[in-house]
């Protein structure tokens, strides 16, 4: 049996990978450029074109974005230790919004933001903690903690860029040109 994809179908299906590039490389740029070191990385608000990507795109290739630029800013801009923890974290996160709404800004992705902090604070802390401490060691996770508010900046920041720039794409109606 021959499985042959319609003219269509190939491109929506580019039309996602280009999407996906993209917005791979938006979270670079926003990351590795728009940053303010902090005590083990940086700040950022790169997040917020995850959570973007997350509203938009069907959520194996919004996890690639979000994953993929995270990825590149770490092992691009000296921080590649943070690779691993950055592509989990990156994947996660992408699963707490959802392009199945009617608005990119809406009260489920608003919501949203919520378990992302959850998992941008646990996550990195705990990668901090354990693994770049070379084992269990409650003194350097209690002190990775010390983090946290770096990361509230960090998603409030990536926060405010989802909000605007969501509401934007939700006024101009482009989300419908993207379906």
């Amino acid at each position: 049996m021959s499985h042959s994809v319609t003219p269509a179908g190939r491109s929506a299906k580019v039309k996602l990978m280009v999407l996906t590039g993209l917005f791979a490389a938006l979270v670079y740029v926003f990351t590795a450029f728009l940053h303010i070191p902090t005590g083990a990385g940086y700040t950022h608000a790169g997040d917020g074109l995850i959570y973007l990507a997350a509203c938009i795109l069907p959520a194996p290739y919004a996890a690639a974005a979000g994953a993929v630029g995270g990825a590149l800013s770490d092992g691009l801009t000296g921080f590649a230790v943070w690779m691993p923890a950055t592509i989990v974290i990156k994947v996660l996160t992408s699963f707490c919004f959802s392009r199945n709404t009617k608005k990119i800004i809406c009260v489920r992705n608003l919501l949203g933001i919520v378990p992302a902090l959850v998992l941008c604070v646990v996550g990195y802390s705990l990668y901090e903690g354990v693994f770049m401490a070379g084992g269990i060691n409650t003194g350097a996770v209690i002190a990775a903690f010390g983090q946290t508010p770096a990361y509230c900046v960090q998603v409030a920041a990536s926060s405010l860029l989802f909000v605007a720039v969501g509401s934007a794409f939700d006024r101009s109606g482009i989300r419908k040109l993207i379906k």
